[in-house]
C-alpha cells in the first residue's frame, strides 16, 4: 500500500464572548498546493474549545467530500489535540459527542494525524474564525525587551 501525500489543515475557532457566539476558520491545502479557506459563524453558542473542534470537523467533512485519503491537521488548542490524539485522555463530558464525531471522521481516512502548533503559527486560521464573527485579526505579538538586572 503506497502512502499518498496528505491534505494539510490549519484550523481555529473563536467564541465571543467566551462562551458565546462561535466562529470557525480553516485553511486547507491540497497535495498539489492549491488552497481553500473556510470561515463561518455557527448558529449555536459555545466555548472556544467547542469552536476549535467544530472548525476541525468542518474541515474534515470538506476533505471527505473532496475524496481525500490522508490528512495532517494542525491546531493551537492543546486540549483538542490531547483529546483526539491520546487514547487515555480524560474525556470532557460536555463535549463528548463532538469529540466522538471528530474521531470518527479522523478514522475514516486511510492516514490521519493531528498535531499541536504554537498560536503564532496559526494566525491565518485564527483570522478566519474571528472574521466570521465580524472581528479583526488579533494584532501581532510585540517583542518584549528583557529588563536589565541592576
Amino acid at each position: 500500500m503506497s502512502e499518498s501525500l496528505p491534505w494539510v489543515v490549519y484550523c481555529d475557532g473563536s467564541a465571543m464572548p467566551n462562551p458565546g457566539r462561535m466562529g470557525i476558520g480553516a485553511v486547507i491545502t491540497a497535495p498539489d498546493g492549491s488552497r481553500r479557506t473556510l470561515s463561518q459563524a455557527t448558529h449555536t453558542t459555545g466555548c472556544n474549545n467547542e469552536a476549535e473542534l467544530r472548525a476541525l470537523t468542518l474541515a474534515l467533512q470538506e476533505l471527505r467530500a473532496q475524496g481525500a485519503t490522508a490528512v495532517l491537521a494542525y491546531s493551537d488548542n492543546s486540549i483538542l489535540v490531547e483529546q483526539l490524539g491520546a487514547t487515555q485522555a480524560r474525556p470532557i463530558a460536555r463535549m463528548a459527542a463532538l469529540f466522538d464525531d471528530a474521531r470518527a471522521l479522523l478514522d475514516s481516512f486511510d492516514q490521519a494525524s493531528i498535531r499541536w502548533i504554537p498560536r503564532h503559527r496559526n494566525g491565518e486560521a485564527d483570522a478566519l474564525a474571528r472574521a466570521a464573527l465580524g472581528f479583526a485579526p488579533k494584532p501581532a505579538a510585540k517583542a518584549t525587551k528583557k529588563k536589565k538586572r541592576r
